[in-house]
């Protein structure tokens, strides 16, 4: 039988990177895809709990079905998990995040949906990957990703991943030199608010903006850096968050 990939991402079904993805796996998998109807950038973890849900059968073929989701990334792995896959009887291999417009490296994992669908699979006891691309276009060029996507995912389904890890994997834009596994590097984001003032009524209004501050920019061994020059960055995660060094520390 061949492997079942269950997929979502966080930019919506109709995204380059997702269908990109469905294009590159199909010859590979049979594919249950359940994306958001639009654009969830950002979302994280986050689940819907004050509105009702909706899920639209958008495309059914033979080894691919496609739904999309008014929820957000983790609830459309919710739905297929609890709705879906009861259904249709079948555990998936493998889920996958992305392909992301938009690199979640280092910091920007913890805001991203595409990850969050990763942690949402991994808590399902599923081997989950994130794959994300450093291009923000739609029209990006997601093509030098292919090999590697295709062999990622088939030494995954292969050799599996331990309890509550999984894989965080993103590539530069651009040509990729290879392969490197790295720790994720320390950096945060400042200059995030930008004020701005309504140019008729002069109320104020604000977006979300901002740059990258690193902490440790020449370090060789990050995802950061990996990108930087070139190459495809894979970071192994775990979801225990415990500080295990403080545990004695805190016993009183």
């Amino acid at each position: 039988m061949r492997p079942y990939i269950l997929i979502s991402n966080d930019d919506g079904y109709q995204a380059g990177g997702i269908n990109h993805l469905i294009e590159v796996l199909r010859p590979i998998a049979d594919l249950l895809v359940v994306a958001p109807d639009g654009a969830r950038s950002g979302y994280s973890c986050s689940i819907t709990t004050q509105v009702p849900m909706k899920l639209n059968l958008l495309r059914e073929e033979e080894g691919f079905t496609l739904y999309a989701c008014t929820g957000s990334p983790v609830d459309c792995i919710k739905m297929a998990f609890n709705i879906l896959l009861p259904r249709i009887g079948r555990t998936p291999d493998l889920v996958i995040g992305g392909i992301n417009h938009g690199d979640n490296s280092s910091v920007n994992t913890y805001y991203s949906g595409t990850m969050g669908i990763v942690t949402e699979g991994t808590f399902q006891r599923v081997p989950s990957i994130g794959f994300s691309l450093c291009d923000m276009a739609k029209d990006a060029d997601f093509s030098a990703c292919d090999e590697y996507i295709v062999k990622i995912v088939q030494k995954v389904i292969a050799e599996g991943l331990p309890p509550y890890t999984c894989l965080n994997v993103n590539f530069p834009k651009g040509e990729i030199k290879g392969i490197r596994v790295c720790r994720m590097a320390k950096s945060t984001w400042i200059k995030e608010v930008a004020a701005c003032e309504h140019p008729t009524y002069g109320f104020p209004y604000y977006w979300l903006t901002g740059e990258v501050k690193e902490y440790e920019p020449e370090a060789t061994d990050t995802d950061r850096w990996a990108l930087y020059h070139g190459y495809a960055a894979i970071t192994p995660q775990t979801l225990d968050s415990t500080s295990y060094s403080l545990l004695e520390t805190f016993k009183l």
